[in-house]
């Protein structure tokens, strides 16, 4: 595997002429902490950001820090905890499930569109993300963006980039808005919820004016003996304090809540961040996105048709990650079947490199849609060389 480290923009400009020139596809390469995610690539060259590291930009009154793309994430979050700050989405460390070594990178964060369970008050990485600057396929040097929210018109390619998993250019730089760090944080818990009666509850707490900032639901086995309903809230502590009071008597029918703070509370959400409930093991690993009143009623359907999977519920019960028996296609014909009656979508996140490869990872896209995403890859990569069937064979 030849590897290419450019320590510069132009370098990087350079080496994807090289490899257009001699009909050489790359994979794209941050920190090796996320590369099972998507297709398996069927290249031999790669192209690193690890020589394109530190912050290039940061003016916390503005609050929008910029970096190039193979800035270690834990040198962003550092250099933004110091002066209170913090990136708004939340975003996921992949390690725990993939049992990667490594250190994740914020090109990588910005390439995958990595968000946690914030998201759901906070909005994704996309939602964030407001400025990039990459290598396009002709080896060409792109900016999109800059440091504030509304600074162009015409195609948005600052949020078309984002979570295209490398397949439309190499990014060199990227620039975020973030936001202050809560003052303080709690989290509400209730015990012994079933799936659906904890799903209803996140629902009607989300639709309160009480602002919860992430909500889970872990059947029992899962997070305990007991199935554990979860509302986090974050502001200043007297503002906590109103809030939860207005939740535990709003949602009393499902009984008293619990209140965890601290180290407990925080290992719990960094558990259903990084899915690290499935770690270790040799299942497959799915994602699915659903109404949320719909994702009990998925995971039963699965279930039936699945034994012994399992799952839980993010995002207020909108993202279901589940874990099935790796079998001959990981569960894609039983997973899919189950979603097409709700209008839900499904993606592949861990699973062996034979079984990614012959089964679709992404949901697959109707005839139309898949004609829009061949043009944009020719747009961005006319000779293909970025990526070649990450996402989807043939592209």
């Amino acid at each position: 595997m030849i590897i290419h480290t450019p320590t510069t923009e132009a370098q990087a400009c350079a080496v994807v002429k090289s490899v257009v020139e001699n009909a050489v596809p790359l994979t794209l390469r941050g920190g090796g902490t996320r590369a099972g995610l998507g297709r398996p690539p069927q290249v031999a060259s790669t192209l690193s950001s690890a020589g394109l590291t530190g912050i290039t930009l940061y003016e916390p009154a503005e609050m929008v820090i910029a970096a190039r793309a193979g800035t270690p994430l834990e040198t962003v979050q550092e250099t933004l905890a110091e002066r209170g700050q913090m990136l708004p989405f939340e975003p996921m460390d992949h390690r725990p499930l993939f049992g990667s070594d490594g250190t994740p990178t914020i090109g990588a964060v910005a390439a995958c569109n990595v968000s946690g369970p914030r998201r759901i008050n906070a909005g994704a990485a996309r939602d964030s993300l407001i400025g990039v600057r990459l290598v396009n396929g002709r080896g060409e040097m792109v900016k999109s963006g800059g440091r504030v929210m509304k600074n162009v018109t015409g195609l948005d390619l600052v949020k078309l980039v984002c979570g295209s998993y490398g397949t439309l250019g190499f990014l060199t730089e990227v620039t975020f808005r973030v936001l202050p760090k809560p003052a303080e944080t709690a989290t509400l818990q209730w015990r012994g919820l079933s799936d659906a009666q904890g799903v209803a509850l996140l629902s009607k707490a989300l639709g309160s004016p009480f602002e919860p900032m992430a909500a889970a639901h872990l059947p029992a086995g899962l997070g305990g003996e007991e199935a554990l309903t979860l509302l986090r809230l974050e502001n200043f502590p007297d503002s906590l304090r109103y809030r939860s009071g207005e939740l535990a008597l709003l949602l009393g029918e499902y009984g008293v809540p619990d209140r965890l703070e601290g180290e407990p509370m925080a290992a719990l959400w960094r558990h259903i961040r990084d899915a690290a409930f499935f770690a270790g093991t040799q299942e497959a690993v799915w994602r699915l996105s659903v109404k949320p009143t719909d994702g009990p009623r998925a995971a039963s359907a699965i279930a039936q048709m699945l034994p012994g999977a399992r799952w839980f519920y993010d995002w207020g019960g909108g993202l279901v990650w589940l874990a099935a028996p790796a079998g001959s296609d990981a569960g894609s014909a039983a997973i899919r079947a189950a979603l097409k009656p709700l209008g839900g979508h499904a993606t592949l996140v861990r699973a062996p490199d034979a079984i990614r490869a012959a089964v679709a990872v992404f949901q697959p896209l109707s005839e139309p849609l898949m004609r829009v995403t061949v043009g944009i890859k020719k747009s961005f990569d006319p000779a293909g060389i970025f990526e070649p069937g990450r996402m989807y064979a043939g592209i």
